[in-house]
Parts: C-alpha cells; structure tokens; sequence
C-alpha cells in the first residue's frame, strides 16, 4: 500500500490563483512566499490540494515506504492546513504566542493569517522544517 498524494506536474500557481474565497487565495498567496523564503524550495504541488515544499521518504518497521513534503499547506474550504510537524523544541511555547488555531500531530490548523501572529507561525515553518531535515537526513 502506498500513499495516494503524490507530486505532480500541476502548476501551484494555477492551483492557487484558483481558489474562489479572495481572503483564502490571498493567504494561500502570502504562503507561498513565506514558505519558499523559508524553506528555499519551490513549491510543487502534491495531490489536488497541497503545496509542498521539499520532499522526504520515509520507511515504517513494517518495511512499507513513501514519500511526503517536508512542510506546506492546503488552503481548504473550512481553513487553512499547515503541515508544521510536532517534536521540535519549543513548539508548545510558540503556538501558545500565534494565535487562534487548532492543531493535529502533522497540521496547524488556522482561518485565515489575520488571527495569528505572522512572526511566530514563520518560526513554526522553520523549526519544522529543520527539524524534518535532520530526521530525514537523506531527503530530496
């Protein structure tokens, strides 16, 4: 078995430029450049609905593989999806200083950028990502 979201050749900004709620494109937007400034990866988009940055592959002990972006977001009806991983330091501190948000082991979860603090969601993306790259020290 191996996982249904997969990069493609889509166009990210097609995908992005595509969203009908004009406050959701417009954070989708601002997104893409804080994640690539970030990151120093350009985007690609993964499925229908993700935009990844950087990619790692990943083996389970029950000897099953894939593949996933390192971090990214999907700009979803309800809000906005942020693939920021859990078990880096700091991470409580920080999203008790961002603001109105929900999270899940892999997803930060906002409405829209205006309900949190900009500075502390780009040091989230950043210490996820490092993160990501040391655990995955042979990723793409």
């Amino acid at each position: 078995m191996s996982n249904k979201t997969l990069p493609t050749k889509a166009s990210v900004r097609k995908f992005v430029d595509g969203i009908e709620h004009p406050t959701r494109r417009s954070d989708a937007r601002n997104l893409l450049v804080l994640f690539k400034k970030i990151t120093g990866e350009n985007p690609v988009m993964w499925g229908e609905s993700i935009a990844g940055f950087g990619q790692n592959h990943y083996k389970y002990e029950s000897a099953r593989e894939d593949d996933m972006p390192m971090t990214g977001f999907s700009p979803r009806k309800a809000n906005l999806a942020l693939y920021v991983m859990d078990g880096f330091k700091d991470r409580d501190a920080l999203l008790t200083k961002l603001g109105k948000h929900k999270t899940s082991v892999a997803c930060l979860y906002i409405n829209k950028l205006a309900d949190i603090d900009e500075t502390i969601l780009s040091k989230l993306i950043e210490k996820s990502y490092k993160h990501m790259k040391l655990f995955y020290p042979d990723s793409l």
